[in-house]
Protein backbone atom coordinates (compact mmCIF):
# COMPACT_ATOMS: atom_id res chain seq x y z
CA UNK A 1 0.00 0.00 0.00
CA UNK A 2 1.29 3.77 -0.99
CA UNK A 3 0.53 6.68 0.90
CA UNK A 4 -0.90 7.47 -2.88
CA UNK A 5 -3.70 4.69 -1.67
CA UNK A 6 -6.92 6.37 -1.66
CA UNK A 7 -8.11 6.79 1.74
CA UNK A 8 -11.79 5.27 3.27
CA UNK A 9 -13.07 6.85 6.57
CA UNK A 10 -15.09 4.34 8.21
CA UNK A 11 -17.54 5.67 10.76
CA UNK A 12 -18.62 2.98 12.42
CA UNK A 13 -19.37 2.85 16.69
CA UNK A 14 -19.14 -0.91 16.57
CA UNK A 15 -14.92 -1.57 17.27
CA UNK A 16 -15.25 -5.07 16.02
CA UNK A 17 -16.94 -4.29 12.82
CA UNK A 18 -14.52 -0.85 12.18
CA UNK A 19 -11.32 -3.40 12.54
CA UNK A 20 -13.02 -6.27 10.14
CA UNK A 21 -13.91 -3.62 7.26
CA UNK A 22 -10.14 -1.73 8.33
CA UNK A 23 -8.65 -5.39 7.41
CA UNK A 24 -10.27 -6.22 4.25
CA UNK A 25 -9.67 -2.86 2.69
CA UNK A 26 -6.16 -2.56 3.65
CA UNK A 27 -6.18 -6.19 2.16
CA UNK A 28 -7.30 -4.40 -1.03
CA UNK A 29 -4.91 -1.79 -0.90
CA UNK A 30 -6.68 1.17 0.68
CA UNK A 31 -5.70 3.03 3.55
CA UNK A 32 -8.37 3.60 6.15
CA UNK A 33 -9.07 6.09 9.15
CA UNK A 34 -11.99 4.92 11.92
CA UNK A 35 -14.73 6.91 13.86
CA UNK A 36 -16.62 5.86 16.18
CA UNK A 37 -18.47 9.20 17.50
CA UNK A 38 -21.27 11.05 15.31
CA UNK A 39 -19.51 14.75 15.79
CA UNK A 40 -16.55 13.90 14.88
CA UNK A 41 -16.97 13.27 11.81
CA UNK A 42 -17.97 16.33 9.75
CA UNK A 43 -14.35 18.53 11.65
CA UNK A 44 -12.59 15.26 10.52
CA UNK A 45 -13.76 15.69 6.53
CA UNK A 46 -12.70 19.30 6.63
CA UNK A 47 -9.22 18.55 8.48
CA UNK A 48 -8.55 15.54 6.06
CA UNK A 49 -11.05 14.81 3.14
CA UNK A 50 -11.55 11.09 2.96
CA UNK A 51 -12.12 9.69 -1.07
CA UNK A 52 -15.12 7.65 0.43
CA UNK A 53 -16.87 7.20 3.91
CA UNK A 54 -18.80 4.42 5.03
CA UNK A 55 -21.05 5.57 7.34
CA UNK A 56 -23.11 4.11 10.31
CA UNK A 57 -26.92 5.08 10.40
CA UNK A 58 -26.82 4.80 14.60
CA UNK A 59 -24.09 6.97 15.40
CA UNK A 60 -23.55 7.96 19.18
CA UNK A 61 -24.34 11.83 19.31
CA UNK A 62 -25.63 12.03 16.19
CA UNK A 63 -26.79 10.19 13.66
CA UNK A 64 -25.77 9.07 10.24
CA UNK A 65 -29.03 10.89 8.03
CA UNK A 66 -27.95 14.33 9.88
CA UNK A 67 -24.10 13.87 9.35
CA UNK A 68 -24.93 12.83 5.74
CA UNK A 69 -26.86 16.17 4.66
CA UNK A 70 -24.34 18.43 6.29
CA UNK A 71 -22.04 16.49 4.78
CA UNK A 72 -23.12 17.44 1.31
CA UNK A 73 -23.67 20.68 1.96
CA UNK A 74 -19.78 21.33 1.12
CA UNK A 75 -18.50 18.20 -0.29
CA UNK A 76 -19.30 15.52 -2.93
CA UNK A 77 -17.26 12.76 -1.19
CA UNK A 78 -19.32 8.98 -2.38
CA UNK A 79 -21.02 8.14 0.87
CA UNK A 80 -22.05 4.07 1.60
CA UNK A 81 -24.75 4.43 4.13
CA UNK A 82 -24.61 1.44 6.78
CA UNK A 83 -27.38 0.12 8.59
CA UNK A 84 -29.55 -2.12 10.09
CA UNK A 85 -32.58 -0.87 9.17
CA UNK A 86 -33.63 -3.01 5.93
CA UNK A 87 -37.32 -1.11 5.06
CA UNK A 88 -37.67 0.60 1.66
CA UNK A 89 -38.46 4.16 3.85
CA UNK A 90 -35.07 4.01 5.31
CA UNK A 91 -33.29 3.20 2.21
CA UNK A 92 -35.08 6.08 0.48
CA UNK A 93 -34.81 8.34 3.37
CA UNK A 94 -31.03 7.25 3.26
CA UNK A 95 -29.98 7.82 -0.50
CA UNK A 96 -32.28 11.41 -0.10
CA UNK A 97 -29.83 12.53 2.42
CA UNK A 98 -27.00 12.23 -0.40
CA UNK A 99 -25.82 8.70 0.00
CA UNK A 100 -24.37 7.52 -3.06
CA UNK A 101 -25.23 3.49 -1.62
CA UNK A 102 -26.36 1.61 1.00
CA UNK A 103 -25.45 -2.04 2.45
CA UNK A 104 -27.50 -3.36 5.16
CA UNK A 105 -26.20 -5.49 8.26
CA UNK A 106 -25.07 -7.97 8.53
CA UNK A 107 -23.19 -7.45 5.08
CA UNK A 108 -20.19 -9.09 4.11
CA UNK A 109 -16.78 -7.44 4.15
CA UNK A 110 -15.89 -8.85 0.49
CA UNK A 111 -19.55 -7.15 -0.63
CA UNK A 112 -18.16 -3.87 0.99
CA UNK A 113 -14.80 -3.96 -0.71
CA UNK A 114 -16.67 -4.38 -4.03
CA UNK A 115 -19.17 -1.82 -3.39
CA UNK A 116 -15.95 0.66 -2.58
CA UNK A 117 -14.35 -0.73 -5.75
CA UNK A 118 -16.95 0.23 -8.17
CA UNK A 119 -18.05 3.65 -6.62
CA UNK A 120 -14.52 4.99 -6.81
CA UNK A 121 -13.74 3.04 -10.36
CA UNK A 122 -16.94 5.04 -11.15
CA UNK A 123 -15.80 8.52 -9.90
CA UNK A 124 -11.85 8.10 -11.14
CA UNK A 125 -13.70 7.39 -14.91
CA UNK A 126 -16.48 10.60 -14.29
CA UNK A 127 -13.64 12.26 -13.53
CA UNK A 128 -11.62 11.83 -16.01
CA UNK A 129 -14.21 12.59 -18.50
CA UNK A 130 -14.89 15.54 -16.87
CA UNK A 131 -11.43 16.85 -16.85
CA UNK A 132 -10.42 16.10 -20.15
CA UNK A 133 -10.23 19.82 -21.50
CA UNK A 134 -7.02 20.08 -19.09
CA UNK A 135 -4.23 18.68 -20.59
CA UNK A 136 -0.87 18.47 -18.13
CA UNK A 137 2.45 17.57 -19.27
CA UNK A 138 4.46 16.80 -16.36
CA UNK A 139 7.47 16.47 -18.32
CA UNK A 140 7.59 20.17 -19.45
CA UNK A 141 5.93 21.49 -16.62
CA UNK A 142 3.28 22.80 -19.36
CA UNK A 143 -0.28 23.01 -18.92
CA UNK A 144 -3.72 23.72 -21.63
CA UNK A 145 -7.18 24.15 -21.33
CA UNK A 146 -9.26 23.85 -24.07
CA UNK A 147 -6.34 23.60 -26.20
CA UNK A 148 -5.02 26.97 -25.14
CA UNK A 149 -1.70 27.10 -23.40
CA UNK A 150 -1.17 28.25 -19.79
CA UNK A 151 1.48 30.23 -18.73
CA UNK A 152 1.77 29.10 -14.96
CA UNK A 153 4.70 29.64 -12.46
CA UNK A 154 6.21 25.90 -11.24
CA UNK A 155 4.05 26.89 -7.94
CA UNK A 156 0.98 27.63 -10.16
CA UNK A 157 1.39 24.12 -12.12
CA UNK A 158 1.89 22.21 -8.68
CA UNK A 159 -1.37 23.40 -7.69
CA UNK A 160 -3.52 23.03 -10.59
CA UNK A 161 -1.65 19.57 -11.37
CA UNK A 162 -3.31 18.69 -7.76
CA UNK A 163 -6.76 19.81 -7.70
CA UNK A 164 -7.24 18.50 -10.91
CA UNK A 165 -5.90 14.86 -9.84
CA UNK A 166 -9.00 14.70 -7.81
CA UNK A 167 -11.81 16.73 -9.39
CA UNK A 168 -14.38 17.23 -6.65
CA UNK A 169 -11.73 16.30 -3.76
CA UNK A 170 -12.18 20.06 -0.77
CA UNK A 171 -8.65 20.66 -0.14
CA UNK A 172 -7.48 23.35 2.95
CA UNK A 173 -5.29 25.37 2.68
CA UNK A 174 -2.80 24.09 5.08
CA UNK A 175 -2.86 20.59 2.98
CA UNK A 176 -2.00 22.54 -0.23
CA UNK A 177 1.07 24.58 2.12
CA UNK A 178 2.05 20.98 2.51
CA UNK A 179 2.15 20.28 -1.38
CA UNK A 180 3.48 23.61 -3.01
CA UNK A 181 6.20 24.69 0.21
CA UNK A 182 7.89 21.08 0.38
CA UNK A 183 11.13 22.45 1.23
CA UNK A 184 10.27 23.56 5.12
CA UNK A 185 9.95 27.42 4.23
CA UNK A 186 7.49 29.49 6.42
CA UNK A 187 4.16 30.91 4.65
CA UNK A 188 1.05 32.02 5.97
CA UNK A 189 -2.56 30.05 4.38
CA UNK A 190 -3.33 33.05 2.90
CA UNK A 191 -0.17 32.84 0.34
CA UNK A 192 -2.89 29.85 -1.15
CA UNK A 193 -5.33 32.31 -2.00
CA UNK A 194 -3.25 34.52 -3.60
CA UNK A 195 -1.68 31.66 -6.06
CA UNK A 196 -5.40 30.26 -6.49
CA UNK A 197 -6.49 34.24 -7.63
CA UNK A 198 -3.63 34.26 -10.43
CA UNK A 199 -4.60 30.80 -11.27
CA UNK A 200 -8.29 31.74 -11.85
CA UNK A 201 -6.94 34.91 -13.84
CA UNK A 202 -5.12 31.97 -16.07
CA UNK A 203 -7.85 29.75 -16.56
CA UNK A 204 -10.45 32.63 -17.59
CA UNK A 205 -8.15 34.11 -19.77
CA UNK A 206 -7.91 30.92 -21.63
CA UNK A 207 -11.71 29.45 -21.32
CA UNK A 208 -14.17 32.57 -20.20
CA UNK A 209 -16.73 29.98 -19.93
CA UNK A 210 -14.62 27.41 -17.52
CA UNK A 211 -14.09 28.59 -14.24
CA UNK A 212 -13.22 24.94 -12.68
CA UNK A 213 -11.52 26.32 -9.04
CA UNK A 214 -14.17 26.51 -6.51
CA UNK A 215 -14.01 28.29 -3.27
CA UNK A 216 -15.64 26.06 -0.23
CA UNK A 217 -16.21 28.27 2.35
CA UNK A 218 -14.15 27.56 5.81
CA UNK A 219 -13.04 24.39 3.96
CA UNK A 220 -10.48 25.43 1.18
CA UNK A 221 -10.27 24.91 -2.57
CA UNK A 222 -11.80 22.20 -5.27
CA UNK A 223 -11.54 21.20 -8.77
CA UNK A 224 -14.63 21.26 -10.10
CA UNK A 225 -14.84 21.66 -14.47
CA UNK A 226 -17.68 22.17 -16.33
CA UNK A 227 -19.38 18.78 -17.57
CA UNK A 228 -18.36 18.60 -21.18
CA UNK A 229 -20.88 19.25 -23.88
CA UNK A 230 -22.32 16.15 -25.37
Amino acid sequence: MTKHAALILIVEDEPKLATLLTDYLNSAGYRCATLGDGRQVVDAVKREPPDLILLDLMLPNRNGLDICRELRSFSDVPIVMMTAKVEEASRLIGLDAGADDYICKPYSPREVVARVRAILRRQRRDGDHAASALQIDETALRATLHGKALDLTQVEFRLLKTLSASPGRVYSRNQLLDILYDDGRVVTDRTVDSHVKNLRRKLEAAAPDDNPIRSVYGAGYSYEPEDPPP
